[in-house]
């Protein structure tokens, strides 16, 4: 009995001296490092920026004695800002700007006040205060936008007189934006606006006399965000 009980301690003993060495010969885990993975781009923040460019535009003037259409065109140049939220690939934002605007033209193939010498319609400053919605493709995101428009409208009739009216009205479009770097962007956009009518009152046009103004606008723009 106590030959098998030595005999048991002493296998017991060579099991365990010999565990390590068979564990040193099992092939170890291979272990791989974590792939870094950028986030995402992200549109969420506020943002300033500038934008210019440039407008054509349709005013007719009508009365019971005047009336002619005249074509104004011109230059805008002026700032923006705005505040972007992203949920998913959808940009819900709200965006205002301001531009000083040399959009103007004159007729004198009219009647009444806008016969020769002729009259002319001017718009000096212009502004918008608009939603937008947009799909982001990463750093591109085409949008749609609208809104209220602002801005003035100058009347100037043969009489040598002239009136200015500021004007609200409403205005749609439609951009793309390109993320070029982390924080700053560029972007291009279509804007119709219409400021409505105005009223040429009779003291500078005889009788009071209607003016519209509706024009389509083309801006480039730079957005910084914060």
């Amino acid at each position: 009995m106590k030959r098998l009980t030595l005999l048991a301690m002493a296998g017991l003993m060579a099991a365990a001296w010999a565990a390590p060495s068979l564990g040193a010969d099992l092939p170890r885990p291979a272990y791989k490092a974590p792939v870094y993975v950028a986030p995402g781009f992200s549109w969420t923040g506020f943002y300033v920026g500038i934008n210019g460019g440039y407008g054509w535009a349709k005013s007719s003037w009508s009365s019971a004695v005047t009336s002619g259409d005249v074509s104004p065109k011109g230059w805008l140049i002026g700032g923006t800002l705005g505040y972007n939220m992203q949920t998913g690939n959808f940009v819900w934002g709200l965006e205002g700007d301001i531009d000083l605007s040399t959009i103007k033209g004159s007729t004198s193939g009219g009647t009444g006040v806008c016969a020769t010498p002729g009259c002319e319609s001017r718009n000096r400053w212009f502004g918008t205060a608009r939603g937008r919605i947009g799909y982001a493709f990463d750093r591109w995101l085409p949008y749609l936008t609208g809104g209220a428009a602002f801005g003035d409208v100058k009347m100037s009739p043969n009489t040598g007189l002239s009136e200015t009216k500021p004007k609200i009205g409403w205005t749609a479009g439609a951009g793309i934006e390109w993320a070029f770097m982390t924080n700053w962007s560029t972007k291009i956009e279509y804007l119709y606006a219409d400021l409505g009518k105005s009223t040429c009152s009779a003291a500078s046009c005889g009788v009071d006399t209607d003016v519209t103004w509706k024009a389509n606008i083309v801006r480039l723009g730079v957005n910084y965000r914060f």
